[in-house]
C-alpha cells in the first residue's frame, strides 16, 4: 500500500504541480495527522462534510470513506482537475470551484439536509494560513447549521482561538470564538508533515458549535465592537482604550460603569471575561 508521501510526490510529478505560495499551499504528507483529523471529526455516513481547500485531496480521500457526502470548495483551478481525476468515481463527491468567502454555505447545507436527509453538517479543512481568520469568522458569524469545525491552522493563531477569555493568549477573536463555540486543541503538527515545509508549526483544533450563546447581551454586534475597540489599544487600561475609542463618552462615565460592575479601573481588556463585556454592553445600551 502506498503512503501519503508517495501519493503526493506521484501526483505533483504527474500534474507538474508546485505549491502555490500566494495561495498558502503546503501539502500534508503525514498519514498520522490525516488519520487524527478524520478521527476527531467523528464523521459518519449520516454527515455532510464540507472541505475547504482540499488541494491534492489527501484528506478528501479519507473523508469520502467515512462521510455520507463530501463537498470540496477549491479556488485553485489546477487542483480542480486533480480532484476530479482522483474522485470522479465516488458517488458521494462534489466539487465547487470558488472562493469559500463567496459561497452561500447556508443554502448548500439546507438543500443537502432536505434532499439527502443528513443528520448534521461538519467542516473539515487544512486552511491556508494567510486567510484563516476571515474564513473562521465567516463560518461562525453566518450562524451556519453546523455541528463542528475541525481545522488545521498556524499554532500561534490556534492558541488564540482556543484560549478561554481572560487567559494569557486572549485576543479579540478569542471572545468571538468562545461566544459561538466550545474549542479544543487536538494535535500539534510539526513542519516536516508538509511539502514544502512551512516556516511555522501547525495545530489541529476543533470547534463545536453552541446551541445557545454563553451570555445574554442586548446587542451581539455592539458587544463585539466594544471588544474590538478594547483590543485595538490592548496595552492601555480598558478605561483608557474605551474612552479613546468613544465607547465611553467620557472617562467619568467609564469610571462609573466599571465601578457599578465591580471592575478595577486599571483592568486591561485581556483580563475580562465574555460576561464582563456583555455587562458593559448592556450597561451602555441601557444608559443611552
Amino acid at each position: 500500500m502506498s503512503n501519503v508521501l508517495e501519493d503526493t510526490q506521484f501526483i505533483m510529478k504527474k500534474y507538474k504541480i508546485k505549491a502555490n505560495k500566494s495561495l498558502g499551499q503546503n501539502f500534508l504528507i503525514s498519514e498520522q495527522v490525516v488519520n487524527k483529523i478524520v478521527e476527531c471529526s467523528s464523521i459518519t455516513k449520516e454527515d455532510l462534510v464540507i472541505e475547504i481547500g482540499p488541494g491534492l485531496g489527501t484528506l478528501t480521500k479519507e473523508l469520502l470513506e467515512k462521510a455520507g457526502k463530501v463537498i470540496c470548495i477549491e479556488l485553485d483551478k489546477k487542483m480542480i482537475k486533480i480532484l476530479q481525476d482522483r474522485f470522479s468515481l465516488y458517488e458521494n463527491f462534489e466539487i465547487i470551484h470558488a472562493d469559500v468567502l463567496n459561497v452561500r454555505l447556508n443554502k448548500i447545507i439546507k438543500d443537502e439536509k432536505e434532499e439527502k436527509g443528513f443528520k448534521s453538517a461538519k467542516i473539515v479543512a487544512n486552511l491556508p494560513y494567510y486567510i484563516t481568520t476571515p474564513i473562521i469568522m465567516k463560518l461562525l458569524e453566518d450562524r451556519l447549521d453546523l455541528e463542528s469545525i475541525t481545522v488545521m491552522i498556524q499554532k500561534e493563531v490556534a492558541d488564540r482561538l482556543i484560549a478561554i477569555p481572560g487567559q494569557k493568549e486572549t485576543g479579540a477573536i478569542t471572545y468571538s470564538v468562545y461566544y459561538y463555540a466550545t474549542a479544543e486543541g487536538i494535535l500539534e503538527v510539526p513542519n516536516d508533515s508538509f511539502i514544502p515545509e512551512p516556516e511555522v508549526t501547525s495545530k489541529v483544533i476543533k470547534l463545536t458549535l453552541r446551541k445557545e450563546p454563553p451570555v445574554e447581551v442586548k446587542s451581539r454586534g455592539v458587544m463585539f465592537k466594544i471588544i474590538k475597540s478594547a483590543f485595538m489599544q490592548r496595552r492601555k487600561t480598558l478605561l483608557n482604550a474605551l474612552t479613546n475609542t468613544k465607547v465611553f463618552m467620557s472617562k467619568d462615565e467609564g469610571l462609573k460603569i466599571l465601578k457599578e460592575l465591580n471592575l478595577d479601573e486599571n483592568v486591561r481588556a485581556e483580563n475580562l471575561t465574555l460576561e464582563n463585556f456583555a455587562q458593559i454592553t448592556n450597561k451602555i445600551l441601557v444608559d443611552e
